[in-house]
């Protein structure tokens, strides 16, 4: 019989990496297909006739499912181990792929992209992969674990984004959808090696704050102690406006650009762009979520956007600047990931991690919603995204002042464990 593994064990590498690179493998199949559906928005509407308000508004329904399902699966996911969960989800977004085209009506791009794939997505994502591999990790490692499956997501962007409009350019987007479906379920079988859980233990605690968790505490007992928390809604805070410039310029990007009479290929390389840069700012992050306080980091980061959005809107709208501006902001895209589950770990412990991480999702998420639907109302209304940029900038600033009073100690260095004495 194999021995359940204990969370803060000193593990020896061969254990848990493996863990760690299927996770990366599975969110960088999940992150890949979710984070090319912008460059749907054109092409659904040239075939179908549907508005970029209906179409943002399916996009937006999707972002708030994906947040929506990642603390209920993750909970799942920490009470009976995370195998039946990601098999699920990968299920559900193919299905949701395969579906879209055969309902290319507003209710069933409202289905297909906003329910059954962004569903599927998040059963496969951050909150339930991260939890899944932090509890067999040594605290130390957490961090920069959570930068490569982050990393991972990024790079899925980066080989998606080209490869979903070379398809749509030749073959329609309908087949672009397809190849998508046959695409998610290639995480079947990653799910494989993350099907079980640690068993939980009172070395699952380290790490935490000492009033935050205990050995043995329960999940309902765990919720209640994290809603009375202020540094863990600070980070909600933080998060949801996070969500918003997400959502919006991976939504809105391609008719921004579209808008300066730019071609789809412009679109389709400054998403790459932002995925292959977000590969350096995820593994960056990690690391230095190990040597400096993450609210730091996640501070740092919210206000670059403001700074880049700024210097964006005052630049000629050529090819060259989208692409610096996509460069620009991948270093800092979903870098944010790896430093917030990174302070939730330290606040509570990662026993429930998939749980509290896909709460904070969930806020993240929230603000999805209202960057994509909220971009198409901007622009129908005013015939651009100016506003939307204008709002960005202080949702930004706003994000970065939220995250300084968390209650974060400052990092354990990363050194090799001490030898227990003999007792």
């Amino acid at each position: 019989m194999t021995t359940p593994l204990s969370a803060d064990a000193p593990h020896p590498a061969t254990r848990y990496w493996p863990l760690v690179l299927a996770a990366t493998a599975m969110l960088m199949i999940t992150m890949g297909v979710r984070q090319s559906m912008g460059l749907f928005v054109a092409p659904i509407g040239q075939s179908t006739g549907l508005t970029v308000a209906q179409i943002s508004f399916a996009l937006a329904i999707g972002q708030f499912v994906w947040g929506a399902v990642q603390p209920v699966f993750g909970a799942i996911a920490d009470q009976r181990g995370p195998g039946r969960v990601l098999v699920f989800g990968g299920l559900l977004l193919a299905a949701g792929m395969a579906l879209a085209p055969a309902l290319a009506s507003e209710w069933g791009v409202l289905l297909t992209l906003g329910v059954l794939s962004a569903a599927g997505a998040g059963a496969g994502s951050f909150s339930i992969l991260i939890g899944a591999t932090a509890q067999h990790m040594p605290a130390e490692k957490r961090s920069m674990a959570a930068g490569v499956i982050n990393a991972g997501g990024s790079f899925g962007q980066f080989l998606f984004a080209p490869l979903v409009q070379a398809v749509i350019s030749v073959a329609g987007w309908g087949v672009a959808m397809f190849t998508l479906a046959a695409s998610a379920l290639a995480t079947l079988p990653l799910a494989w090696p993350l099907r079980r859980r640690a068993a939980a233990t009172p070395q699952t605690a380290t790490n935490a704050t000492p009033t935050s968790t205990a050995p043995g505490i329960g999940l309902r007992e765990q919720l209640s102690i994290a809603v009375r928390d202020r540094s863990y809604w600070m980070l909600h805070l933080g998060f949801f406006t996070c969500g918003v410039h997400i959502a919006f310029l991976v939504t809105h990007l391609p008719g921004e650009i579209a808008l300066c009479g730019l071609p789809a290929s412009v679109s389709a390389v400054s998403l790459a762009l932002i995925g292959l840069f977000n590969v350096a700012g995820s593994l960056g992050a990690g690391w230095l979520g190990q040597r400096f306080r993450m609210k730091y980091l996640l501070a740092a980061m919210y206000a670059s956007r403001a700074v880049l959005i700024a210097i964006y809107l005052i630049s000629p709208p050529t090819p060259l600047t989208f692409f610096l501006f996509s460069a620009a902001l991948g270093l800092t895209w979903l870098a944010t990931v790896p430093p917030t589950a990174g302070l939730v770990g330290k606040l509570f412990g990662p026993r429930y991690l998939g749980t509290l991480f896909g709460l904070t999702l969930l806020s993240h998420q929230l603000g999805g919603f209202f960057g994509a639907w909220v971009g198409g109302l901007v622009l129908e209304r005013f015939g651009d995204y100016s506003w939307m940029w204008y709002a960005d900038m202080a949702l930004a600033l706003i994000a970065a002042a939220a995250n300084l009073p968390i209650r974060e100690s400052a990092p354990t260095p990363v050194r090799a464990r001490p030898q227990a004495q003999p007792t």
